[in-house]
């Protein structure tokens, strides 16, 4: 298991609301968490995906996710 860190271009909690349905349909995402507080508006997820599928599933759902 690992955890990530990535800058994204999330701008409210709507964003990170359609970011979160993807990434709970993914099993192998043990949990998540996003800061929009923070200047690089984080994602922190638990997985034991690599970074750039969860890069993938990310950007699937329409925003950037770039590797802290």
């Amino acid at each position: 298991m690992s955890v990530f860190e990535f800058k994204t271009n999330f701008k409210c909690q709507g964003c990170v609301d359609k970011v979160g349905k993807e990434l709970d349909k993914n099993g192998q995402i043990t949990s998540w968490k996003a800061d929009l507080t923070s200047s690089d508006k984080t994602l922190t997820v638990e997985t034991s995906l690599s970074a750039s599928e969860v890069a993938k599933i990310v950007e699937k759902a329409g925003y950037k996710a770039e590797q802290k």
